[in-house]
């Protein structure tokens, strides 16, 4: 039943798709495959990378991004920062319009930084904005008073923002979605219903036309979008595309312009076959298994055992027979290629895989667990081939350390996102992409208050390295206090790095303005389908 459900809702995609495509002699259309459907649209409420696909195109923050993810001026056309660092005053532009027409201001980014910060809001992602003054103490319900918030809008278009201390990286924060504005009246007037299409109103290049679950998401250009007589779409379609090996049978067979991602099983095949429709690039990620260490788990208390497990892991088999994608093996969190930081890896990398199986059954056994007391793990992933493959051989590899039992754990999306909040889990499957080019933006995870800290991960030390990292001016001091919490971080081991990713995507010939960036942003307000 569930099968028939599936290839119902491809056809009618697939319908979907054609009448777009015969619409598209005189409309500019561009298709999109989009990974796991977007738990939310609501700035406020999303983490997911799909969702941040989508989002990126209907919003726009203070400082925006260019085709090859540089900063440029956003809803802001220009800002200033205080000889301290600590204040910044942006000048909105003068044209800057919401899809409904009505002026972006001041006031606007005031209400919805406010509202990110709201412990009532709930946002996962409220840690972003942290550097801001009282921001911390706000979402954590120490300061009861939003206006405390260092946000305050001089007039309609001066925005000034007082941070707690100088953080060189903050214009780079000012791109993530969650510090996009919302239009205060929507909100106000639809609370958690306003992103629906007949109600949302956004400041961005798109606007939201329809939304049907696992199916599609359409955009439509914005009437109002100050740079709108420079884009060269009308239309861009999201489907969600958890089944990557139909993704790419939609690509090649015309309905896709942009695959999310690529079967890693057909990554060669692309390589030799597609040419310049592959695109692989360095992508600053990294994929990791999150440990329950700070809830009820057989890992909460015993660092030896989480390193008998990592050690256990044959990253090089997972990237060069799984993955072969150009991945890399992560024996740091923070991935290479970070500017003005030099990662803390592990210190068992570069030991022999014999070495590596050696110790790993030492510590296992110094842990407490043997053939007669077996460790027992569940292991949670989310809907998805390659995730299944390498939770497979993952379990297969800790299998090897005597008597290890481990039941692996599928769920779909947003499912897996309600069991990995609630820590229904021993072992997680997840991964982070970087929100700025900043060692910082990993890092900051692991603080005890982080909204992502998965396992529940909590060092004091570890929070006063990136707390006193974060103020710190001088970028060598500051480098220095985060490779600290990183070498901290490697030593509790929370997490076991797996790999740093690679981006790698399908990309029709006939799409224009695709340009491959370490961030893999691409917004669509920069491309066009020239066929």
């Amino acid at each position: 039943m569930v099968k028939s459900r599936w290839w119902l809702v491809v056809a009618m995609a697939g319908c979907l798709l054609g009448a777009a495509v015969s619409a598209g002699a005189s409309e500019r259309v561009l298709h999109r495959g989009n990974g796991a459907e977007p738990e939310s649209l609501d700035f406020h409420l999303s983490s997911s990378v799909s969702a941040s696909n989508i989002q990126r195109d209907l919003g726009e923050g203070l400082v925006s991004l260019g085709p090859d993810a540089s900063l440029v001026p956003g809803a802001a056309e220009r800002w200033e920062v205080g000889d301290d660092g600590l204040a910044y005053t942006f000048y909105l532009r003068e044209d800057g319009r919401w899809s409904n027409g009505d002026p972006v201001t001041a006031r606007d980014f005031v209400y919805s930084f406010r509202r990110a910060a709201d412990p009532k809001t709930a946002s996962s992602y409220a840690f972003i904005l942290y550097p801001i003054l009282n921001a911390e103490a706000i979402a954590t319900g120490e300061i009861k008073e939003a206006e405390k918030l260092g946000v305050e809008a001089l007039d309609d278009r001066t925005l000034k923002i007082v941070l707690k201390g100088p953080t060189p990286y903050f214009p780079g924060m000012l791109t993530h979605s969650t510090l996009f504005p919302v239009h205060a009246k929507t909100v106000e007037a639809f609370g958690d219903q306003w992103t629906r299409p007949e109600n949302i109103v956004v400041n961005g290049a798109f606007t939201l036309a329809e939304w049907v679950p696992q199916s599609h998401v359409k955009l439509v250009k914005s009437p109002h979008y100050r740079d709108r007589d420079k884009i060269q779409l009308d239309t861009v379609y999201y489907y969600p595309t958890e089944d990557i090996h139909t993704e790419m049978k939609r690509f090649r067979a015309g309905e896709l312009d942009i695959t999310y991602q690529v079967p890693t099983d057909r990554i060669q095949w692309a390589r030799k076959n597609l040419g310049e429709e592959y695109r692989n690039a360095p992508y600053l990620g990294v994929y990791y298994y999150s440990l329950g260490v700070g809830f009820d788990t057989p890992l909460a208390g015993n660092p030896k055992l989480r390193h008998a497990l990592s050690m256990a892991i044959d990253r090089s088999i997972l990237v060069e027979k799984i993955t072969q994608g150009g991945e890399l093996p992560a024996w740091s969190f923070v991935p290479p290629g970070v500017m003005g930081y030099s990662s803390r890896e592990l210190d068992y990398k570069g030991a022999s895989r014999e070495e590596l199986d050696r110790r790993a059954k030492e510590l296992y056994a110094e842990a407490g667990y043997s053939s007669e007391n077996p460790l027992e793990l569940t292991l949670l992933y989310n809907t998805s081939e390659k995730h299944k493959k390498l939770a497979i051989a993952v379990a297969a590899m800790w299998k090897k350390l005597p008597g290890a039992k481990v039941v692996m754990t599928n769920e779909e999306w947003k499912s897996y996102l309600v069991s990995r909040k609630q820590g229904k889990y021993d072992v997680v499957r997840a991964g982070w992409i970087a929100d700025y080019n900043d060692a910082n933006s990993f890092l900051e995870l692991f603080q005890s208050t982080g909204g992502l800290n998965y396992g529940k991960y909590a060092n004091p030390l570890y929070d006063e390295l990136v707390a006193r990292a974060a103020v710190t001016l001088d970028m060598d001091k500051r480098a220095g206090l985060l490779g600290e919490a990183e070498e901290l971080l490697m030593k509790d081991l929370p997490v076991i790095p797996i790999y740093h990713y690679a981006s790698n995507h399908l990309v029709k010939k006939h799409v224009k303005g695709w340009v491959d960036n370490i961030m893999d942003y691409h917004l669509s307000q920069y491309m066009s389908v020239e066929k």
